[in-house]
């Protein structure tokens, strides 16, 4: 089965059930020795697109939110272990012209990664995909606030919401992770790898 590990602060790693693994906005945390097949940039800020920080494989695909959103339109990655969609990300710090989230579908799990993004009009369509998990963004300064991630986890509606990116500067912040209090809402911190299922 799929695994996630969560670096803290907005990075991810996904590694398939056949062992192909998957960098999302790496920057933060342990774990880039694993070779990527797969890395994954929602936008250009600079504590998610340290693209040179994982190693990589040979045929490693590098996909950014310049190649995930062209001319408007938001792009979808067809891979034999994984599918990404792009999905609209913006707020207040983020330009809707710069920044995707993507759902990644691998070994039949469906994982909304948010980016740094506010509540979307997309959000609320999103709850007839029947998405498995979403990880959604918590920094009251640059993204959300508790009660807005609140609020857009209620409209998604996926069966386990991650919250992250927390806090300026921090990895993770564990007073902040426990107010969040959503349906289905799954605490994992830095280190920490779940089983998708």
């Amino acid at each position: 089965m799929a695994k996630l590990l969560y670096q803290g602060h907005g990075s991810l790693r996904l590694t398939t059930d056949s062992g192909k693994v998957i960098f999302i906005d790496p920057f933060a945390g342990e774990g880039y020795e694993v070779p990527a097949d797969l890395i994954l940039v929602t936008h250009q800020h600079h504590d998610h697109n340290c693209i040179d920080l994982p190693a990589k494989n040979s045929d490693c695909v590098i996909w950014q939110n310049f190649n995930a959103l062209k001319e408007g339109k938001y792009q979808t990655l067809t891979l034999d272990f994984a599918v990404v969609e792009a999905v609209e990300a913006y707020n207040h710090h983020h330009n809707k012209a710069e920044c995707v989230g993507y759902i990644v579908t691998v070994d039949g799990v469906s994982i909304y990664f948010a980016g740094d993004t506010g509540e979307t009009e997309e959000m609320s369509r999103m709850a007839k995909r029947k998405l498995d998990y979403a990880v959604l963004p918590m920094d009251f300064t640059y993204t959300m606030d508790i009660e807005e991630t609140i609020r857009c986890a209620e409209k998604i509606t996926a069966a386990h919401t991650i919250p992250i990116h927390m806090a300026p500067g921090k990895l993770f912040d564990i007073d902040r992770a426990k107010q969040f209090t959503a349906h289905g809402a799954l605490i994992v911190e830095p280190g920490e790898t779940i089983n998708l299922e």
